[in-house]
């Protein structure tokens, strides 16, 4: 009840100050488990995101972003899972994982932290862990505007319009011949490939906008 209500309000804030709007939200499943892997410029990302999915969504985010405790339980409630970004974190993995195997969206940002300059970062491993562990389908997602609303040394946001662009479903094939390691970083790779194609902007990968490895999705 108490996400349904922060998800009416913030909606209703975000269209009525920062006129937001999505796009390709008709990509996004209505049921099962599914990653969405978007890019991260702005602590706006979080709340705006989730406005922009339809249903009940949990976010991996780093463990010290709120160091107060009861602050850290209530948001837990809502969806957060706190995640060590030093090493793989497999208790917060597992709690993802646990989540798209009950059929729940989980979202993750594979940059790992919000970017300095407004440009994509390169992805982690991360995000290809959790594709091969759980062999759900990544929906790639380009936030656009939070940099210049709240960036990243901002006390206090500013106006400025606000959208969401959902891709198509990415479903990932594993190669035999490709080493685990590898298979990770093809898949970060290709999904932050294709968030840059989302948002128009440069890749921050030498192989940009190689969006149609067959090695890497499955047809």
């Amino acid at each position: 009840m108490a996400y349904g209500l922060l998800w009416i309000l913030f909606n209703g804030l975000a269209r009525l100050l920062f006129r937001f709007r999505t796009e390709g939200s008709q990509h996004f499943p209505k049921t099962g488990g599914i990653i969405v892997a978007a890019n991260h410029a702005s602590y706006f990302d979080i709340p705006l995101l989730g406005c922009a999915i339809p249903r009940r969504v949990f976010f991996l985010g780093r463990a010290s972003l709120f160091p107060n405790r009861y602050l850290n339980w209530a948001l837990q409630k809502l969806g957060w899972i706190p995640l060590k970004t030093h090493r793989l974190d497999r208790k917060a993995f597992g709690q993802a994982l646990s989540h798209l195997q009950a059929g729940e969206p989980v979202v993750i940002f594979p940059e790992g932290t919000r970017t300095e300059d407004g440009s994509l970062q390169i992805g982690k491993p991360g995000l290809g862990y959790l594709v091969a562990e759980s062999q759900c389908q990544v929906i790639p997602v380009y936030i656009s505007g939070t940099f210049t609303v709240l960036p990243i040394q901002a006390r206090w946001p500013r106006l400025f319009p606000l959208r969401v662009s959902f891709g198509k479903p990415l479903k990932f094939c594993k190669d035999e011949g490709k080493s685990v390691k590898s298979f990770y970083e093809d898949v970060t790779t290709t999904v932050m490939n294709h968030i840059a194609q989302l948002g128009g902007v440069p890749s921050p990968t030498q192989d940009a906008y190689d969006t149609d490895s067959k090695s890497k999705l499955c047809e």
